[in-house]
């Protein structure tokens, strides 16, 4: 198939992973925004957020003219044979998606979308989305008929913050979904060059492979974070527990170690979407609200932790390590830094926070507490320490550091450091699935 025109209407991590590497297999992409600060960084060829690579493949993109960038919805539909949507879809506050932004997008590209292209549904939303809302608006805006005129597909996106250009580029799988074989074999064909396993199936099917996909994943972190509770009952070490389940090949290792829940704008919103979803539809997902429930509970067992070896946290001084929502991002949405640090303040004690990508996306939301430019000032007379985490930079710290603090807790909340070396250094450790002996 011949390079395509393709743009991308919101550059978000989803929609410039996707145009960036679109372009890097040879297509012309625009890429279409309308928000002024990222306007201002996509203009330079910088990712307006931090994500490895991503920077670096957009300015070679710009360089070599297969990126272009743009403000008018207009001018990048005329000019496009694939448009790709890629608006944000935000949680309302009834735990269902809010699809306002893909209904204005819809609207906008409907009223310059012309015979022969083909509209792409890219982000997450609920099965049924695009036959109930995507196109009636397209059909309404444009006059033309959906498979008479224009096509439309689903293709959903298997990103991971951190790793989204090498997920992009070697992709676990592509999956498509229209009710036209050409739509589909048309959106198929955008990634000749990719070696992946491919699949083409309806519209709905395309939307429920996705939210299944980071449910079940959800479902591996609360079976794991579950089997960890289960286990300090036991004072047996569930690292070494998983370590021989993970052998078994039925079962799969990714997403089983425990720690303090899942957060970012994936495992919890698609959680969400199905249970609200199902619940709207007359089905209650019992094992995926436990699930949910599991991963709410999850971040104040590090609490309880510190109380247990401190008593009353009124006044204490405790160093946050970490406010992403995994390691090597800056990404803050439903991290558990922040439930951890606003019940630490609950409970009288004093915050001090620290992430070198992520510090100043977590102070916009959470201004309260105090923050500290590395590792050693947030140890400096701390009564305790949470590792939120699983930064190398928090696996390295030594005695020096340790000894920094005023009481040498740690509540180990990734599982990454050592506890027999923590042990030559006198710190008292508590981690998440670490079972102490009687």
């Amino acid at each position: 198939m011949a390079d395509k025109k393709i743009c991308v209407i919101g550059c978000g991590i989803v929609g410039l992973s996707t145009g960036s590497t679109l372009a890097h297999l040879g297509h012309r992409v625009r890429l279409v925004e309308k928000n002024r600060p990222k306007l201002s960084s996509l203009y330079r060829g910088e990712a307006p957020f931090y994500e490895p690579e991503l920077s670096s493949m957009l300015a070679n993109g710009m360089r070599t003219r297969k990126i272009s960038i743009e403000e008018d919805v207009g001018e990048a539909v005329n000019s496009s044979d694939f448009i790709f949507l890629s608006v944000q879809t935000p949680l309302l506050k009834s735990s269902s998606p809010n699809l306002s932004n893909l209904k204005d997008a819809a609207k906008s590209v409907g009223e310059s979308l012309g015979k022969g292209k083909t509209v792409v549904q890219r982000k997450t939303a609920p099965p049924g989305t695009t036959e109930n809302l995507l196109i009636p608006v397209l059909e309404a805006s444009s006059g033309l008929k959906v498979g008479k005129d224009f096509g439309v597909a689903v293709n959903p996106e298997f990103l991971r913050r951190g790793t989204a250009i090498q997920d992009s580029l070697k992709p676990s799988r592509i999956i498509v979904g229209a009710n036209a074989k050409k739509t589909a074999t048309g959106v198929m064909s955008l990634y000749d060059k990719l070696d992946a396993p491919k699949l083409i199936m309806d519209l709905r099917t395309a939307e429920m492979v996705k939210l299944v996909s980071d449910c079940f994943l959800a479902t591996k972190v609360s079976f794991a974070n579950e089997i960890a509770g289960l286990c300090e009952s036991f004072g047996v070490d569930s690292q070494e527990v998983m370590e021989g389940v993970r052998l078994d090949p039925r079962i799969g290792g990714e997403f089983m170690n425990p720690g303090l829940g899942f957060g970012g704008c994936g495992l919890p919103k698609d959680l969400s979407t199905a249970i609200s979803g199902g619940e709207a539809s007359g089905f209650r997902p019992e094992l995926l609200r436990a699930v949910r429930r599991i991963n709410e509970r999850q971040p104040l067992r590090a609490i309880e932790m510190l109380e247990e070896e401190l008593g009353d946290l009124q006044g204490k001084r405790i160093a946050l390590l970490g406010l992403a929502f995994k390691a090597g991002v800056d990404e803050v949405l439903e991290s558990r830094a922040f439930p951890i640090a606003v019940e630490l303040l609950a409970r009288g004690a004093k915050v001090i926070g620290y992430d070198h990508l992520a510090k100043a996306s977590f102070i916009r939301i959470l201004p309260e507490i105090s923050y500290a430019s590395s590792v050693q000032e947030a140890l400096l007379e701390a009564d305790g320490c949470i590792i939120q985490t699983e930064e190398e930079e928090f696996s390295r710290l030594g005695k020096s550091d340790f000894d920094l603090m005023k009481n040498k807790l740690v509540v180990d909340g990734r599982r990454i450091v050592s506890p027999a070396k923590l042990k030559k250094y006198g710190v008292t450790l508590r981690a998440i699935g670490l079972g102490r002996k009687s």
